[in-house]
């Protein structure tokens, strides 16, 4: 696993083995971010559930001007903070997602770019959505990853769009309260 393209391009990241985790996978990352590069340039960015932090450091890699890191796995902060050494505007919170959310909310920290990618089995998406409005701002991007769960629609989002590889889904949807 690495970073594919922009400032960091070629970083090799670490994660891939610890169990409970699935990587963004290259070609998976490559074809999301080829839809989402208009929307990178100088964002502020939030990878929830962040795992490895692929996708954020994909981001910052690409122009993001700060990407925050949430992961409540402990032994998965180890391989994070590995993976941010010499990442530049890299933050990472070791806490669940919902503390963390309360915490951004407090600091009025808002979010231009939210990474969705919660452990599969416990169909997080549509609540951590309704959660999240709290910190994001008017047009940001939500990208959801997922495999079998049914995302419930909200009239406060927007899917922008949408492609399947093999059993994952990506859903990119914006923020219009």
């Amino acid at each position: 696993m690495r970073v594919i393209s922009g400032k960091y391009k070629g970083k090799k990241l670490e994660g891939f083995t610890v169990e409970g985790t699935r990587p963004t996978m290259d070609r998976v990352k490559e074809s999301l971010f080829a839809m989402i590069q208009g929307k990178i340039k100088d964002a502020i960015v939030l990878d929830l559930f962040a795992g490895s932090g692929a996708l954020g450091i994909e981001a910052l890699s690409n122009g993001a001007k700060e990407a925050y890191f949430v992961d409540s796995g402990k032994t998965i902060q180890k391989v994070l903070k590995k993976n941010l050494e010499e990442i530049e505007n890299a933050h990472s919170f070791e806490m669940d997602a919902k503390s963390a959310i309360s915490l951004f909310q407090e600091k009025q920290i808002l979010f231009d770019i939210i990474f969705l990618d919660p452990p599969y089995s416990f169909n997080l998406i549509t609540p951590t959505l309704q959660l999240i409005k709290r910190i994001l701002k008017k047009g940001s991007i939500v990208v959801c990853e997922y495999e079998k769960e049914r995302i419930e629609g909200d009239t406060d989002y927007t899917l922008w769009k949408e492609k399947q590889y093999g059993e994952k889904k990506i859903a990119i949807y914006i923020y219009l309260p």
